[in-house]
């Protein structure tokens, strides 16, 4: 029967059928941590506090990150050409290369993590160690994932994403009733952790291959131009999002924050099929830009079968929204904030247009996308820093700017949300239109 239902959907239908099955049952095991442990544990003053740490450790991780993209590149060709000897060499090169730079993460944390911690008003303690742990355990994970995922070893994907849910939670158990923010990056750090031993089983056949000789003149000079491209890309969209979720800490009252990480809680349900065409889109993407094959219908049937499934989800948190916010630990606090459940839906539909076009665009090795996109990347956060931090520009911008500013409340949730949903809508229109102009 499965037999029958994988030759009618197709290799890409069938494998992302697969991927989403296995996740949302690993799911059922996150809804858990993220609805009711961390508001359990989390006081709500230090709630709104998670998700600008989480980028933190992903902003240390950076250079180990762009490498790892660029791997995925790699990897895709060498995987495609059966070259495991080279693969295994390359995988050698990432780990080393990956200790460098969680020595470089260790001196810039030194420095700059007590200020941070500072700024979204968190005491440090351990936090610092557990947060570079993370970091490092979450860049080099992808090293191994990517390598599966170019293999298009979907089982074992969907295999590690069952089991490597109850090992976080079992992690976050232990950790969270000592110190409640520590154990939940101690959780978030056994996941990847557990990822890399099991992948390694997984590619057992492949990394048993003879290691061959991978780098010359030519492919080094290729690789590194890859790396410093992703490096610029990575360090955008970072910053992007670091500003992003700091500021929503920052400037924000603890209860909108809090309120906010809440409703992402829900919100992000309707991304579940976004993330599953993500994994799955890249080295099919790959092999048609191999063979000269058109992208544009995979990332248009990718995007509205998600955008289908975005508003199928959103529709009961119209009506039942406040309901389910209320039954939570500390409910009554984060009920008001109902409205912003269905508004994130909203965006996350709108933005998974960019998370196709981009992933397939890196797949095919086409890069001349970040002529445009990178400009829109920066411009939002700087833009964002001057709107909420007003106040430090207000011997260089004009009295009627603050005097609009402060009538319309800008230190709001409801005010983020919107310079949240105007970024998306420009980048998402410049997608569409990029592939309108690539289909004429």
């Amino acid at each position: 029967m499965f037999a029958k239902l994988h030759a009618k959907l197709g290799d890409f239908w069938w494998y992302s059928l697969m991927l989403f099955c296995a996740c949302r049952a690993a799911d059922l095991l996150n809804a858990f941590v993220g609805l009711w442990l961390v508001p359990k544990y989390v006081d709500p003053s230090e709630l709104g506090a998670v998700m600008p740490l989480t980028n933190f450790a992903n902003f240390l991780a950076l250079p180990a990150a762009a490498f790892a993209n660029t791997f995925r590149n790699e990897v895709s060709r060498l995987s495609i050409n059966r070259e495991f000897g080279k693969l295994k060499t390359l995988m050698r090169s990432v780990f080393m290369a990956t200790a460098a730079f969680l020595f470089l993460a260790i001196i810039v944390a030194r420095f700059t993590l007590p200020l941070f911690l500072e700024r979204i008003r968190i005491v440090e303690g351990s936090l610092g160690l557990v947060i570079i742990a993370a970091s490092f355990v979450s860049t080099v994970a992808p090293v191994y994932s990517n390598a599966l995922q170019a293999l298009k070893k979907f089982k074992a994907q969907s295999i590690l994403s069952i089991v490597g849910a109850p090992v976080r939670l079992v992690a976050m158990l232990v950790a969270m009733p000592f110190r409640a923010v520590t154990g939940y990056f101690i959780g978030q750090t056994s996941v990847p952790a557990f990822s890399i031993a099991a992948s390694v089983v997984a590619l057992r056949r492949e990394l048993s291959a003879k290691a061959e000789p991978y780098w010359d003149r030519e492919t080094a000079k290729k690789f590194f131009r890859l790396f410093a491209i992703f490096l610029a890309s990575g360090a955008v969209g970072g910053f992007c999002m670091l500003v992003e979720s700091t500021v929503l800490r920052q400037r924000l009252p603890d209860l909108d924050s809090a309120g906010y990480y809440m409703a992402t809680r829900f919100s992000e349900i309707a991304g579940f099929l976004a993330c599953t065409f993500a994994i799955t889109i890249f080295p099919f993407a790959a092999e048609k830009a191999a063979k000269g094959a058109s992208l544009i219908p995979l990332i248009l049937k990718s995007f509205a079968a998600n955008a289908g499934f975005g508003i199928i989800i959103a529709l009961p948190f119209l009506f039942c929204g406040k309901w389910l916010l209320s039954i939570l630990p500390n409910g009554e606090l984060y009920a008001p904030y109902w409205w912003a459940i269905p508004w994130l839906i909203g965006l996350g539909i709108a933005s998974s247009i960019i998370t196709f076009y981009t992933t397939a665009e890196i797949a095919a090795g086409r890069l001349g996308y970040l002529k445009w996109y990178l400009p829109l990347d920066l411009a939002y956060p700087v833009l964002l820093l001057l709107v909420t931090g007003h106040g430090h520009f207000e011997n260089f911008i004009p009295r009627s700017w603050t005097m609009f500013l402060e009538t319309h409340n800008v230190h709001s949730l409801r005010a983020m949300l919107l310079w949240m949903t105007v970024n998306n809508a420009i980048k998402s229109t410049a997608c569409f239109i990029v592939l309108w102009r690539k289909n004429k």
